[in-house]
């Protein structure tokens, strides 16, 4: 029953993702169009970004509800610096990845110096980039953006949008980091167990505090990203993308306890949020009843996670044992 159920967290995402495409392709015939499906990867790929942010945070044993926050601010940052100050769009989208960041980095310093519970440190960030973002626009939307930054979001290379090929460089960066490096095998390693990790001679914060700042960088990138698509910087933009960054890391594979997580399994995730979003929208489903649907599929991916979890049997991890282990 447990390798039942191991394989079944494995491919759950995928099996869901089949299903919706099957149920869609019978109610609409459009959505398997190739314009459509091609929407569908686009819709998908600016959640996917930050996702997997979430997807580290996740198999460490933490989590970043900041992200939706960071993505608003950064997003406002970028837009304020080219349209107010005149600073070129490399600076802008430098300073922006660079708060998304900075604000990473301070999750990590409140969890592992400061000893909050994530959920309490990255709420108390998410409070204060919405903050942010809102006395920097003002609360109005920030707009004039020259075409060199939005083609980052609008623009394509050989008909394929540029959000989805910056997601698939972003995919294999993190795969790279996760599958190919110590500190990759670390963080699994932190997340099945802090302490193991660290009699093992693991750096458990610096880990823990790198995971958050990779996850408020990439948070920072969907920002620049989402407003070059918008064509604006909207303040109240990313709110409730945390959940869909959990719901779409968990459906993929990641476990909320630690541990367990990959780049694969959060980009089936993504798709199966983004497919959502479209098949609603192109069965025309009101916009404040689609927030009950992904409420549910939030639930029906929580709960998979908790019934996949009761069987599952942690393997002990082996590293080698360091002389430095703080």
């Amino acid at each position: 029953m447990p390798q039942r159920r191991e394989l079944l967290g494995r491919w759950s995402g995928m099996l869901i993702l089949m299903a919706l495409w099957l149920a869609l392709a019978l109610m609409t015939p459009r959505f398997l169009t190739p314009s459509n499906v091609l929407n569908v990867a686009l819709q998908s790929s600016i959640l996917a970004v930050v996702a997997l942010g979430m997807t580290l945070t996740i198999i460490s044993g933490g989590i970043d509800l900041s992200v939706g926050s960071v993505v608003a601010f950064t997003g406002a940052l970028s837009a304020g610096l080219i349209v107010r100050n005149g600073w070129p769009v490399g600076g802008a989208i430098a300073a922006g990845l660079a708060a998304g960041l900075a604000l990473g980095l301070l999750n990590g310093l409140l969890v592992t110096r400061g000893r909050l519970a994530p959920f309490i440190a990255t709420l108390s960030t998410m409070a204060i980039a919405r903050g942010l973002t809102l006395v920097y626009t003002r609360g109005y939307p920030i707009s004039g953006l020259p075409e060199a930054f939005t083609f980052l979001g609008t623009g394509n290379a050989l008909g394929i949008p540029m959000p989805v090929i910056v997601m698939v460089g972003v995919a294999l960066g993190v795969s790279g980091l996760l599958n190919r490096t110590p500190w990759g095998l670390h963080l699994y390693a932190v997340g099945g167990g802090e302490d193991l990790a660290w009699l093992t001679g693991v750096r458990v914060r610096f880990v823990k505090g790198l995971v958050y700042g990779l996850s408020g960088l990439l948070a920072g990138l969907g920002g620049v990203l989402l407003t070059a698509r918008l064509w604006s910087a909207q303040p109240n933009v990313g709110v409730g993308l945390e959940l869909e960054a959990i719901t779409a890391s968990v459906l993929g594979g990641a476990s909320l306890s630690g541990g367990y997580g990959s780049v694969s399994g959060t980009l089936i995730g993504a798709l199966v949020m983004g497919t959502v979003s479209n098949g609603l929208n192109l069965l025309e489903v009101p916009s404040y009843h689609q927030q009950i649907v992904k409420g549910l599929v939030f639930i029906l991916a929580v709960g998979l996670d908790r019934w996949l979890k009761a069987g599952r049997r942690s393997a002990p991890v082996i590293l080698p044992r360091r002389r430095e282990a703080g």
